[in-house]
Parts: C-alpha cells; structure tokens; sequence
C-alpha cells in the first residue's frame, strides 16, 4: 500500500511531448532547405539549434528516469521512446549537415516529395505521442507512418533511378544518392519510432 501513496512522474509525457514538437520543426525547416535552397546556412544551423535543444530534453528525461522513485512506463520503454524520437531529430540535421558539406545550389523534385513526407509522418508521430495512452488512436497514427513510408520507398526508388541514368555527372551521383539515402534512412526511423509507440500503448492500455 505504501507504494500507492507515491504519486506516479507524469511529467515524462510533458518531455515525450516537446521532443516530439522538435520533430516538426526541424523537418519542417528541413523541407524548408530543399525548397529554398539559396537559404541553406541559415536553416541548416536552424536545424542544428532544435537538434542541441532535442539533446537537451531527451538528457533530461535521463536525468528524470535516475531520480524518479514511480514511473508511469516502464524505465527501459521511456528511455528507449526519448532515444527514438532524437535520432529522427538528428538524422534530419544530418540531412542538413550533408546538404551543407555539399554546398547544394539547387533543388530537386524527388528531395522536396521526400521531406513533405518527413513532415507528415512526424506529425503522425506527435498525434500518437499526445494519444499514447489511446491504442486505438496510437495504431491509427502509426498505421500512416507505414503507409507514409512505403511511398517514400517508391519516390526513393524513382529518384535512384532518374539519378543513374544516361551519363550523370559522377559527382552529382555522389551527393544526391547521400541526400536521398539520408531523407530515406529518417523515414524508416520514423517507422521504428511509430513501432516503438504501438509497443508502449499496447502495454500499458
């Protein structure tokens, strides 16, 4: 009975809930990048901010699961959540950094598909973070995920293909199939993110 008395640390939700937030801005500047290419240094270091502040919250949740004496999930699944949701942050800002270190003067049709993708399958996730103690509405959101990456599977598919035909510039080759292996690679991240998700919600439903 004397661990009834022990409120549950609720303010895990709160963190799951920010990170989750930082998820949308930065593939939202993400898809800003690719966009608008011509402001590539100013949005690639914009990224680089929210992935610091990301690092910050998902330290914290660290911080909080060592002084925590009840939590309101499992240990492992809070931890294991918090590292999901900030390696999707930080492959985004590796998009970023690579598009950077290729000093990318122009856009392409295939990265902006992709990136819009990124920012609706990050959205999904949000919705399932805010709902996680809803299955129904988590499996709902996480559903999307996996149909929002089989078709980032297909424009990946065709972007790879358009970059290899006839006689491409071989340096052009080596920067672009970076970019879309990068883009891609945070798609699928996305995917495992919302995986982990259903988990949780199932568990503790």
């Amino acid at each position: 009975m004397a661990f009834r008395l022990i409120p549950r640390d609720e303010g895990f939700f709160d963190l799951f809930n920010e990170l989750s937030s930082k998820l949308i801005t930065s593939a939202g500047l993400l898809r800003d990048l690719f966009s608008q290419p011509e402001r590539l240094a100013e949005l690639a270091a914009a990224i680089k901010d929210v992935e610091h502040e990301a690092d910050h919250i998902t330290h914290e949740v660290s911080t909080r699961l060592a002084t925590s004496f009840i939590t309101p999930l499992d240990r492992e699944d809070i931890n294991n959540l918090a590292q999901e949701l900030d390696n999707v942050v930080d492959l985004i800002d590796g998009t970023a950094r690579r598009a950077q270190m290729f000093h990318l003067a122009e856009s392409r049709e295939p990265a902006r598909k992709l990136c819009e993708l990124l920012v609706q399958s990050v959205r999904q996730l949000q919705r399932a973070v805010v709902d996680i103690r809803n299955p129904r509405a988590v499996t709902t959101s996480t559903r999307e995920v996996k149909r929002i990456e089989a078709e980032g599977d297909s424009i990946y598919f065709g972007a790879m293909q358009a970059l290899f035909a006839g006689s491409p510039d071989p340096l052009d080759v080596m920067k672009w199939k970076e970019i879309y292996d990068t883009i891609e690679e945070t798609l699928d991240r996305c995917q495992t993110v919302a995986i982990v998700l259903e988990s949780i919600s199932l568990k503790n439903s």
